[in-house]
Formats: structure tokens, C-alpha cells, sequence
């Protein structure tokens, strides 16, 4: 590495190299990338953008938080993408994600685990942008609050009334989710009652 890109991958007033800040947040930041784009492909694409243009801004970066400011890097460039790309939302199944070596013990447990999973997955598509970002940032990566507010570029009492309208906004998603599942389920019943009725 010449002298002049080592230079400018040390912040100049705090000393802090972009390894120490930057790097230790990379499994964060494809998390994050991975929620918002839902597509991990795009999602690693997203990361090493988001990377690079830490490493070229990194002597922008002033101290204090270095993972809410490479998320909020990692965030913005999400959002550059999904306005340039059009994004699938289904993933391509792969196998050894899903293959489990041992059985399990309660079919009907693992039944429940997987339908609870799918029905927030679907809640959570359904939440306006802003509100998907906070809840993801805060309950699956577990940011603070004023983390929230650097990622997030608002004040951080916005960000407390921010995430109050989430989860409220979630619990409705999910309601309407349960809703959908109870009406599809009566539906398939009576078309299961019928079918008998004709044999």
C-alpha cells in the first residue's frame, strides 16, 4: 500500500485507522444490507460499495461512533440502489440454509417456529421504509438510540416517537397478517368440506 492510500485511511484528528473503525461492523452492515435489500447477492454488492466509499470518505469521519456512521453509509447506499434497481422479493432456496442434519424432535413446534417467522417476514414487508429501517436497526442489531439517530440522520427524540410509530405500525401488519391466515385457513376448509361432500 502506497504511502499516499495509507494516509488517507487514518482519520487525521483522532488517529483511528479504517480498520479499527470500519471493519469490525462488516457482518453488521451485510445484515443490515440484507434486510433492506432483501436479496443477499445485492446485499454483499451493497456492503463492498458502502465499503469503499467509507474508505474514500474516511477522512470525513471525525470520531465518536464508528458503526452508526458506516451503517448510515451502509443504509444510504441501499437506498441508492433499490431507486436504481428493481429487486426481486423472493430468495433462490438454498439447500444447506435449509437442510437441517438432525430431525426434529416436535414436527409441530418447528411448524409454529417457521409460520411465526414467515408471518412477521410478511409484516415487515408490508411497513413503510422508514419504519422497516428503525425496527431492523433496533430490535435485530440492536442499536442504541443515539446509534438509531446517527444512522438514521434525525434528532434522537424523533427517533424515540420514530420507533413507538413502528411497532405500532408492526403490531397492525401483523394483525392483518393473522387476519389474512385465518380467512385463507377457513377457505381451505370449506373447499376441503365440499371436496368431501363431492367423493
Amino acid at each position: 500500500m502506497n504511502k499516499q492510500l495509507r494516509r488517507s485511511a487514518i482519520a487525521p484528528e483522532i488517529g483511528e485507522s479504517f480498520d479499527d473503525v470500519v471493519l469490525p461492523h462488516l457482518d453488521v452492515a451485510y445484515r443490515l444490507a440484507r434486510w433492506l435489500m432483501r436479496n443477499e447477492h445485492d446485499a454483499e454488492d451493497v456492503v463492498q460499495e458502502a465499503s469503499l466509499r467509507a474508505f474514500r470518505y474516511f477522512r470525513t469521519f471525525t470520531g465518536g461512533d464508528g458503526r452508526a456512521w458506516f451503517l448510515r453509509i451502509v443504509r444510504n447506499t441501499c437506498a441508492g440502489w433499490r431507486g436504481n434497481r428493481f429487486n426481486g422479493l423472493t430468495d433462490p432456496f438454498d439447500e444447506e440454509q435449509h437442510h437441517s442434519a438432525s430431525a426434529p424432535s416436535d414436527p409441530e413446534a418447528l411448524l409454529l417456529q417457521t409460520d411465526d417467522a414467515t408471518l412477521i417476514a410478511r409484516a415487515m414487508h408490508n411497513l413503510p421504509d422508514r419504519h422497516h429501517h428503525l425496527l431492523v436497526l433496533r430490535e435485530f442489531e440492536g442499536l442504541s438510540y443515539r446509534e438509531l439517530a446517527d444512522v438514521m440522520g434525525i434528532p434522537m427524540g424523533t427517533v424515540m416517537s420514530s420507533l413507538s410509530r413502528a411497532r405500532q405500525a408492526l403490531r397492525g401488519a401483523l394483525d392483518n397478517e393473522l387476519d389474512m391466515s385465518r380467512i385463507s385457513a377457513r377457505t381451505h376448509l370449506r373447499e376441503q368440506e365440499a371436496d368431501a361432500v363431492l367423493v
